[in-house]
């Protein structure tokens, strides 16, 4: 059974099941994290959506380009989780089953490509509190027990 994070799924509600790749990608005590702006505010661990036909490690490696600029290695899977959420810039009430992975940020080759995001970087402990929903803290936490 995968762990369920953040809101209780309405029962007037039908959700799509929207699998996604995310990474902890830990550095000299830091995070590589990734701000996203729209339609609010919100830091979380760099990744997203795995596209039909698209396996989860080559998602991986695009999403936290895109939202970060950074080529990572050695990606290794540590977990997954679930979570029941509105997608406002999708217009899609998604049961977002999130794979966990952690690698190393080799190189930032580019600013982020896709908009409306911001690469940053934060110590570990201090993204436990501050990352945007309660599985990536959770996850954020276990990594911090070891760094």
């Amino acid at each position: 059974m995968i762990r369920r994070f953040g809101e209780v799924p309405r029962r007037d509600q039908t959700y799509r099941l929207r699998p996604g790749a995310y990474a902890l990608l830990p550095r000299d005590g830091q995070l590589l994290l990734t701000c996203q702006y729209s339609p609010a505010p919100d830091i979380q661990l760099p990744g997203g959506g795995i596209d039909p036909g698209e396996s989860p490690l080559p998602a991986l490696h695009r999403e936290v380009y895109e939202e970060t600029g950074w080529a990572i290695a050695s990606p290794r899977r540590i977990g997954a989780f679930r979570r029941f959420v509105h997608m406002p810039e999708y217009d899609l009430w998604a049961e977002k089953l999130c794979h966990i992975y952690c690698a190393r940020p080799v190189l930032q080759h580019s600013a982020p490509v896709e908009a409306g995001h911001r690469a940053l970087w934060m110590p570990v402990n201090d993204a436990v509190s501050v990352l945007g929903n309660a599985g990536d803290r959770h996850f954020a936490a276990l990594l911090a027990r070891y760094v």
